[in-house]
Order: structure tokens, then sequence, then C-alpha cells
């Protein structure tokens, strides 16, 4: 899979809420109204990871979780960064 542009990637961003492209990753720091709720989205985050084989990085904190995208192998974002990231959104929209 190919690494996207920068052009590509910020065009991709705009519909995505409050992602950030930096550093060749995409992120986005999401606020939770419970500990719990943000190990919750951070469990079924992992289920799609696994099965779509593309995994983020991510920090937990005390109701909030920090979830990055980039393709270590090839060292930038990737249309399975974008994909994973509107399956971030799908999650935090059920």
């Amino acid at each position: 899979m190919a690494l996207l542009s920068n052009k590509q990637i910020n065009s991709a961003l705009i519909s995505l809420d409050d992602w950030i492209f930096s550093d060749n990753k995409i992120l986005k720091d999401i606020s939770f109204d419970t500990y719990l709720s943000g190990i919750e989205f951070v469990n079924s985050l992992a289920k799609i990871a696994e099965e779509k084989n593309h995994h983020p990085d991510l920090k937990v904190g005390w109701c909030r979780v920090e979830v990055v995208f980039t393709s270590h192998d090839q060292g930038g974002v990737t249309d399975q960064c974008i994909e994973m990231a509107k399956m971030v959104e799908f999650i935090l929209k059920s």
C-alpha cells in the first residue's frame, strides 16, 4: 500500500472530526465521560484493528484516549490509516 501525499491526507481529514496530521501520523485525542468508557472504546477499536491488521498506537489516560495511525512499515500515512480513522468515528457514533 502506497503512502499518501500531504495533500491527500489533509483532504481526507476534512471529513473526519478533530483529526490532526503531524509527523507522518494522523491522530485524535478523544475525551470520555468515564475512564471505563475510554477502555470500552479501546477494546472495540482493538477488535477492528486486529481484523483489519492495522493497529493504532494508543495512549490511555483518565477519561481520554489518544489514537495514532501510521504505517510503521512504510513510514507514513496510507489509505489503510484513513480507513481506520473512519472506523474510530464509526465506533464513537455507535
